[in-house]
């Protein structure tokens, strides 16, 4: 398809806009069938006169469908394959409106969203950033499984860019996302924070998208698990206490970690049980191999009843809490590792580096 170009726009239509212009919504995209929900529902929220252009930013070689009613103030550009923050970087560097606002290509917005969206970035102008709400559908007549609550925790998460809006000024003061976080994971929380560190304030605003749950196979908790060595680079940039700065829920990685040290020394007291020929070593190989299991065990047995307990009674849900408990510690720990050997030398922003020396020295210092 070919790139459509943004003609200037003119007329009546939305009674508002963001003081000193519009505003440009970027979407990066990598080909879900969503986008064309997307499209269709911003199709219908663009007026003639709306100060709104659109800027999609492929980052595969994939057909990108824009409606009709959108063509005119609609740009597809094409990314470099390296990830929602680098597409993110394109898409703003090359917006033409003082305010940008990203969604990602499976959200769908509510009725009213563009016009809540245009209130919500009548800030005042130390507001650098307006968060959407997220609304994340769940079943009704069952409880949600451990992917679906997954999901949900969209809906409490901090400045997540499934829906916000920047300034262009923030973004440039920030140096805009760090393309070091290939993921959608944490990249966002990161911005957020030099943003801040930049002398803006970011805010919650009104207006609303939903955010279905993907269809996914039952891998999909341990596909995820290569986040961590996202946090792995976070916790070279930031130090011990990059949760606390960048507010971040505490996670389970110590556990983990804890959990794989017990099946690694039960696999090698094994190992030793089984190849030496010294009855001293043996006992003692053998004794520490039973400790270790019946402690990997505990371990895993109390991570897999966590994600059970909430879930539907379903047997297939249950058995692939099982097999993903089981898995999850070690893979978790693996790419923790893989990401700190990764990020050997990382240095954060200079300004974000300030700020989080500023911020450690006024509190009382905690390690998570």
């Amino acid at each position: 398809m070919h790139p459509h170009l943004v003609r200037p726009v003119s007329g009546g239509g939305l009674p508002w806009s963001p003081p000193g212009g519009g505003v440009s919504i970027v979407i990066p995209t990598v080909g879900r069938p969503s986008l064309d929900a997307l499209l269709r529902i911003l199709a219908r929220e663009v007026g003639d006169g709306a100060p709104v252009e659109l800027v999609i930013v492929r980052d595969r070689p994939v057909e990108v469908t824009v409606p009709p009613a959108l063509r005119a103030r609609t740009r597809v550009l094409a990314g470099r394959g390296a990830g929602p923050a680098a597409a993110r970087n394109v898409g703003w560097r090359n917006a033409r409106h003082p305010w940008v606002a990203f969604l990602d290509d499976d959200v769908l917005p509510r009725p009213g969203w563009l016009r809540a969206l245009l209130h919500d970035l009548t800030a005042p102008d130390l507001i650098g950033g307006v968060l959407g709400r997220i609304e994340v559908p769940l079943p009704h007549d069952r409880r949600p499984t451990d992917w679906e609550r997954c999901t949900a925790g969209l809906e409490t998460g901090r400045w997540i860019t499934a829906d916000m809006a920047y300034r262009r000024d923030a973004l440039a003061a920030a140096g805009g996302f760090d393309e070091r976080f290939p993921r959608a994971y944490r990249e966002d929380a990161e911005l957020a924070f030099r943003v801040r560190a930049a002398g803006w304030q970011l805010r919650h605003g009104m207006r609303r998208v939903r955010h279905p749950v993907r269809p996914e196979d039952r891998w999909v908790s341990v596909r995820t698990q290569r986040g961590n060595a996202d946090d792995a680079l976070l916790r070279r940039l930031y130090g011990p206490r990059w949760r606390q700065l960048l507010e971040v829920p505490r996670g389970r990685r110590t556990r983990h970690t804890a959990i794989t040290a017990l099946g690694v020394l039960a696999v090698a007291c094994g190992a030793v049980t089984a190849l030496t020929r010294r009855p001293a070593i043996r006992r003692a190989a053998a004794a520490t191999c039973a400790a270790s299991t019946l402690g990997w065990a505990a371990g895993t047995g109390e991570f897999a009843l966590a994600r059970i307990r909430p879930g539907p009674p379903q047997a297939a849900e249950r058995l692939t809490m099982i097999a993903t408990s089981v898995l999850i510690p070690p893979v978790a720990t693996y790419h923790w590792l893989r990401g700190w050997f990764a990020a050997r030398g990382a240095r954060m922003v200079t300004g974000a580096r300030r700020a989080a020396h500023r911020d450690s020295s006024e509190r009382p210092d905690q390690r998570v």
